[in-house]
């Protein structure tokens, strides 16, 4: 049997809050109640808003939790590391070239503005689906380099299916659901979507449990763990925690803030709240760890 692998891979861009924390707990007991291990791994993809100060942080409320990790943080620990992404550009440097011979990769020079002028009105969800202009006629084709452009890898007319642990089946349509997507941005930086299927490959990673808005970006890491030869994870997208008004929890939420928990609550009180939003327990109160990967309910997850 394959050695169950999780990880929790938040980005250090303000401090963490309970969505983070609830997202973190949930994968951490679906590893550990199964005798695995769990990975923590810095996604500081964005220059600009990541702070190395913010990743202390986080650290430093999951060991204050008691959400201990095996392998990874800031100081590397583990065969499989640096486990920071701002120092792994050797390893998506690698992946990118094996996509550029397969012939799926061309330069895109179109703004945000110029994929917005394309959308129909009933495609204005939030979601923006490349209609292709800058591909070139005839593909797969040789990439052919251009300063400052973007890189795009380009998607069949193909459905993706997969079964989420959570969420079910799932049938995606590469070209009409995702569209040819960025894998390199026009400024040098690493896409998500080809820094996260890297990384969760070649660290072993047999499960990703993350918030269901990342549900759409499942089907392009497996269309790229395909392109890649690498095999990909279990999914186990987990719905997102709201505030008051039922809007999603963001950094900007202080009053559920890990600088405010911690101000106010034990890390029990804590763990319980989140316990409590994905449905463990009943209601929130103060719960150890060790007292959740007993829990009958735990098999939930």
């Amino acid at each position: 049997m394959k050695d169950i692998v999780g990880r929790f891979a938040p980005s250090p861009s303000g401090r963490m809050h309970l969505g983070n924390i609830y997202t973190a707990l949930l994968s951490w007991l679906s590893v550990k109640s199964r005798g695995g291990k769990w990975i923590l791994r810095i996604e500081d993809l964005d220059p600009q808003r990541s702070k190395m100060e913010f990743a202390g942080q986080i650290e430093d409320d999951l060991h204050w939790l008691g959400l201990e990790w095996d392998e990874g943080g800031l100081d590397g620990k583990g065969p499989n590391g640096p486990y920071v992404q701002s120092q792994r550009h050797q390893f998506y440097e690698k992946a990118l070239e094996k996509l550029k011979e397969t012939g799926l990769c061309y330069p895109c020079t179109c703004t945000r503005a110029d994929i917005l002028a394309t959308q129909a009105p009933h495609e204005s969800d939030g979601r923006v689906v490349y209609k292709g202009k800058c591909r070139p006629e005839k593909m797969p084709s040789p990439y052919i380099d251009k300063p400052g452009a973007a890189i795009r890898l380009m998607v069949p007319d193909e459905e993706i299916t997969f079964t989420d642990r959570i969420k079910g089946k799932q049938t995606v349509n590469l070209a009409r659901h995702c569209g040819d997507f960025i894998i390199r941005r026009g400024d040098g930086a690493w896409s998500y979507q080809l820094a996260v299927v890297v990384d969760d490959a070649l660290m072993g990673v047999t499960e990703v449990m993350r918030g269901d808005d990342l549900l759409l970006s499942a089907a392009q890491q497996i269309y790229l763990y395909r392109l890649l030869g690498f095999t990909p994870p279990e999914f186990a997208h987990v719905p997102l925690v709201c505030n008051e008004a039922g809007i999603r929890l963001s950094k900007r939420d202080k009053s559920l803030s890990m600088e405010y928990l911690r101000a106010h609550h034990t890390p029990e009180e804590i763990l319980g709240m989140a316990a409590h939003r994905a449905h463990l327990i009943p209601s929130p109160r103060a719960i150890s760890l060790s007292e959740l990967l007993g829990n009958e309910h735990c098999s939930f997850i």
